[in-house]
């Protein structure tokens, strides 16, 4: 995150819970005393480890340990020591837990070894021996549609959608110019501070208790059921002080947690596995990479008339998340512009790599990025201006969707578009730019020394992206998400949900809501820890639901908390002193207190799952940026120098907690757009280590100028919407923009590294 504080803007007063309290885990980080999994130390733990395939496909024709290794004190476990089933259990279940006779990717698990010497341990994993037969391997999304070789099904398709509406050739021939681009992007690391982590223990009563860095409690202990075929009240899930996510740990926390339980269920010991990174970002799931093929209709005056989208995606070996991932991309590939006549084309295909998963943004980023680099390329065939282009077609109340919403409230596409226009002085920074570049470019044909030698040039972009809050569809109907409140002995009121901390100000949110509803302070209220043993299930932490969806359900349950007590007190509660004598009064008279709230779907949303058709979010939040960059000709490097970005959350319930979430998925999108190229070689990661995956530091962050916009949503919690994803959705496209501004070379893959960027100017003779 930048070293420089945001400038936050917050158009309209806050109200009372638009402050920023202090957070509530924030002294135990950083005096050092909150623990993560691997600062726990439990008497007689295992610490173990994963023996994985070195190759991308085959069969595997024997498993053999080490005769001359002394395997005294070595746990080993394979598939025939599961219990249960032998898969992750998550939405397709084809994924096992260790490999039985094929292996579909590199690094796929096949035994584990346990010892109670981590060093022992990783020397036992080298005397593991497996002799696998190669078999042809599929690595590239376009081998994968060729059927070079099948991976999955007849097809190699996990999953296609289609989405239509309108008549896609009558918007074509409608339209005065038709201008096509195909649009790529690859994978991305989630890289959080804390590798995968987790700590399994079998229980007294025959169970298991896993605990670790995790997104979603109750995700891991739905796979352990499946996994230990245990009954749910014999698995119990809590998550320890988790060191960052951004959705790496959705999903992936249910493999690393059942080979610890496995580990420990055969061993009867505690058993601890932690990667270090080069495990880490070799073998867990990545962004898909995307491959976007784009054809648009437009007007001579700018009118959007048609378009044809076709996207693939990269699921890897298995399915995990790729059909929701997909669908997230799909929904979104249109952007938040209208579209009279629009077909969308989504499929998500299977490779020998390592399976993919949730990413911030969640396949939005993908299709967003394809989308807003083509609408450059209209205005550029136009000769129209980019902010202007978009400011005529952004979608206003009213509007419809690919997927027929109409578009009811809170729609910010042209509120944020125009304040980021005007805060970075748009039209005249890019005259002023174009004059300065023009100018240099004199100075160098005349040999004259400019910017100590160095060919410089800058460029300013835009963009303009929406993301929808909460799961797609009827995703939220399904979860059924319940949120509770208790009291405690001394009177304090508890939230109890199974959403998560990991770093994004979850906890802290959680207690403002309750504050606000209840009329204490923000300290006053106590969050018990993610535990499935004592909290019911909220649904899990991804999707940009955590503060509009279950902060809704945990204000409902304050407010009828407060309700229950002033009804007994016969008087209304006034301070945090009043509240607890009422509620130990209340306690003693009438027992326990527990107040549960569960989701309801707000009126007059309807969604088909089958046809893709309704309302496939409550509510859209929306952004735009402008960054400008600065490119070295020589070099082709590419310094961002600034970003200015306007954000429609609805409500900033904490402004200091949401400038930094805007803030860091604005450095992480910036990273995808210009560093962050994962090396493959024979299917395997090549650069798995921050010697050679880099992402941007604090030295590389430029000024982030944050402007909050707040439209507020009437099925948000004081008008809240998300915030967690919609960052990650717009630096990409503007950072490319910029660069085309710069150099007059557009660049259609990202990461735009110097080698890539250095063939794109070739190519286009520069």
């Amino acid at each position: 995150m930048s070293p420089r504080r945001a400038k936050v803007a917050v158009i309209h007063a806050p109200s009372s819970v638009g402050v920023s309290v202090h957070r509530v885990e924030g002294v135990d980080k950083v005096t050092g005393a909150a623990r993560y999994l691997d600062d726990l130390v439990v008497p007689g733990v295992l610490h173990g480890r994963t023996v994985r395939s070195v190759v991308p496909r085959g069969r595997i024709r024997r498993v053999t340990l080490d005769p001359a290794f002394d395997w005294k004190g070595v746990v080993v476990a394979d598939h025939r020591d599961i219990p249960g089933e032998n898969v992750v259990a998550l939405i397709a279940n084809d994924q096992p837990l260790l490999a039985v006779d094929e292996v579909r990717h590199a690094e796929e698990p096949i035994l584990l070894v346990a010892h109670e010497n981590p060093e022992r341990a990783e020397a036992a994993r080298l005397a593991v021996k497996v002799e696998i037969e190669p078999l042809e391997a599929v690595l590239t999304v376009e081998d994968a549609l060729a059927r070079r070789a099948l991976v999955h099904g007849d097809d190699n398709v996990f999953k296609e959608i289609v989405i239509a509406r309108g008549d896609l050739e009558r918007g074509f021939s409608d339209a005065d110019l038709v201008i096509e681009g195909e649009y790529r992007s690859g994978h991305q690391e989630q890289l959080y501070i804390e590798n995968n982590a987790m700590l399994a223990e079998r229980t007294r009563d025959g169970g298991l208790f896993v605990r670790g860095s995790l997104q979603c409690p109750y995700y891991v202990h739905r796979a352990l059921e499946r996994m230990f075929a245990l009954p749910a009240g014999k698995v119990r899930v809590l998550q320890t002080v988790t060191g960052g996510g951004f959705g790496g740990k959705e999903e992936y926390p249910s493999m690393i947690g059942g080979h610890a339980a496995l580990l420990a269920w055969k061993s009867g010991r505690p058993v601890k596995i932690v990667y270090d990174r080069l495990e880490d970002i070799a073998a867990t799931t990545k962004r898909h990479p995307a491959v976007s093929r784009l054809r648009a209709g437009v007007m001579r005056d700018g009118t959007l008339t048609a378009l044809d989208f076709d996207l693939v995606m990269d699921g890897g070996a298995y399915e995990t998340l790729t059909a929701v991932v997909l669908s997230r991309g799909a929904i979104h590939a249109a952007g938040p512009y209208r579209w009279p006549n629009v077909r969308i084309r989504a499929r998500g295909v299977a490779t020998n790599t390592p399976p993919n998963g949730a990413f911030r943004g969640f396949g939005a980023p993908q299709t967003q990025f394809a989308l807003e680099c083509h609408m450059d390329r209209i205005a550029a065939a136009l000769g129209m201006d980019a902010v202007e282009l978009r400011h005529r077609n952004a979608v206003r109340i009213g509007d419809v969707t690919p997927t027929g919403q109409v578009l009811k409230e809170s729609v910010g596409a042209r509120q944020v578009l125009e304040r980021v226009a005007a805060r970075s002085k748009w039209s005249a920074a890019r005259r002023e730019i174009e004059r300065a570049n023009a100018a240099a470019e004199v100075a160098e044909r005349s040999a004259r020394t400019v910017n100590g030698g160095r060919r410089l040039r800058r460029g300013l972009g835009v963009s303009l992206v929406y993301h929808g809050a909460g799961f797609t569809g009827s995703g939220e109907v399904r979860l059924a998400s319940l949120a509770a409140m208790d009291l405690d002995r001394d009177g304090h009121p508890r939230v109890r949900v199974a959403n998560t901390e990991i770093g994004q100000g979850t906890t802290t949110m959680f207690a403002q809501l309750a504050a606000e509803a209840l009329r204490v302070p923000a300290e006053f209220v106590r969050i018990e820890d993610p535990d499935t043993g004592s909290v019911p299930d909220s649904g899990p932490t991804v999707a940009s639901r955590t503060c509009m969806v279950v902060g809704g359900l945990v204000a409902e349950c304050a407010t009828a908390m407060r309700e229950r007590l002033e009804l007994f007190a016969e008087r209304p509660i006034k301070g945090a002193n009043d509240f607890a004598h009422v509620a130990r009064r209340y306690l003693a008279a009438r027992g326990a207190l527990r107040i549960e709230r569960r989701y309801r779907r707000p009126p007059g949303i309807e969604w088909d799952d089958a046809s893709y058709r309704g309302d496939a979010y409550g509510v859209f939040s929306y952004a735009s940026c402008a960054i400008e960059v600065e490119v070295d000709l020589d070099t082709c490097e590419t310094r961002v120098v600034h970003v200015q970005t306007a954000q429609d959350i609805g409500k900033a319930i904490h402004p200091v907690l949401a400038a930094g979430q805007i803030e860091g998925g604005t450095l992480q999108g910036l990273g995808w757009a210009l560093l962050e190229e994962l090396r493959w070689k024979e299917g395997r990661v090549w650069n798995h280590q921050l010697t050679n995956y880099i992402i941007p530091t604090s030295a590389d962050a430029p000024p982030i100028e944050v402007e909050i916009v707040e439209i507020p949503y009437s099925h948000g919690p004081h008008g809240a919407k998300g915030v967690g994803e919609l960052p990650m959705d717009a630096p990409a496209p503007a950072v490319v923009a910029a660069i085309a501004h710069a150099t007059g070379v557009a660049v259609s893959e990202i990461p735009v590294t110097p080698e890539r960027l250095r063939r794109a100017l070739r190519e286009a003779g520069r």
